[in-house]
């Protein structure tokens, strides 16, 4: 038989849950990656993270020089000082977020900002006990070119790592499992390098839980694609 999680926030149609049915369609699975900063106490297996990353790997990179390196902590005593570190990077960002706000344009856009908040904070508050924290480590290198006229810029690296990033995610949701792309350890980003022996010339570009959702997935509030959409030339809708 056939289970489902909670229906979707803007669909009448539920959405499935990967791990206990059968494969969630692709379509399903983008539109309802949310970002999953709540998780209950059951583990991950080895071979389910084996399987993402996997995944992570198939992703494209320019030049196919697939930048990515993968630091897969899952050791108590190191994922707790992790999370230790994360969370005295959380208060920093959030004291310096919360102090830096814009007035909301509305209470609907007010209300989601507060709810995002408490998550992160929860998340911040409650790290250590993710069964899985998925490190995404780039070298620091530079693509740009150079040839007579000077220099070719074709783009960050970081754009040949968050595919990959994507492509994990991905494939973590239609195992069930949750999971949300961070980047606030890096207010402390050089004692994360040292606490987990990666060497100086590795950036860690994302902090990703790996876990069993408390929270339901379903489709994030966004703005319409019509309002972001341009057709030939910027300022053409349709």
């Amino acid at each position: 038989m056939r289970r489902h999680c909670a229906p979707c926030e803007r669909s009448e149609r539920p959405c499935s849950a990967g791990a206990d049915g059968p494969a969630v369609d692709l379509q399903e699975a983008i539109l309802t990656t949310r970002a999953i900063r709540r998780f209950t106490d059951a583990p991950v297996t080895d071979d389910e993270l084996l399987t993402c990353l996997r995944a992570a790997v198939q992703a494209p990179s320019g030049g196919n020089i697939q930048p990515w390196q993968f630091l897969v902590v899952t050791e108590v005593g190191t994922r707790r000082a992790v999370a230790e570190l994360y969370r005295r990077a959380y208060e920093r960002y959030e004291r310096a977020l919360l102090a830096a706000l814009p007035p909301f344009r509305s209470a609907d856009d007010e209300a989601a900002f507060t709810r995002t908040v408490r998550a992160s904070r929860h998340l911040a508050e409650h790290l250590a006990e993710v069964p899985a924290l998925v490190l995404f480590l780039m070298p620091d290198i530079s693509m740009t070119l150079h040839d007579d006229d000077g220099p070719l810029d074709v783009g960050t690296p970081y754009a040949s790592v968050y595919p990959a990033v994507q492509n994990f995610m991905l494939a973590a949701r239609g195992l069930g499992l949750g999971t949300t792309l961070t980047t606030v350890y890096r207010v402390h980003h050089d004692e994360l390098r040292a606490l987990c022996g990666i060497p100086d010339r590795f950036q860690v570009v994302a902090l990703v839980p790996v876990g069993r959702p408390r929270s339901r997935f379903g489709v994030a509030r966004r703005r319409p694609v019509e309002s972001l959409t341009h057709w030939d030339r910027f300022g053409a809708r349709r």
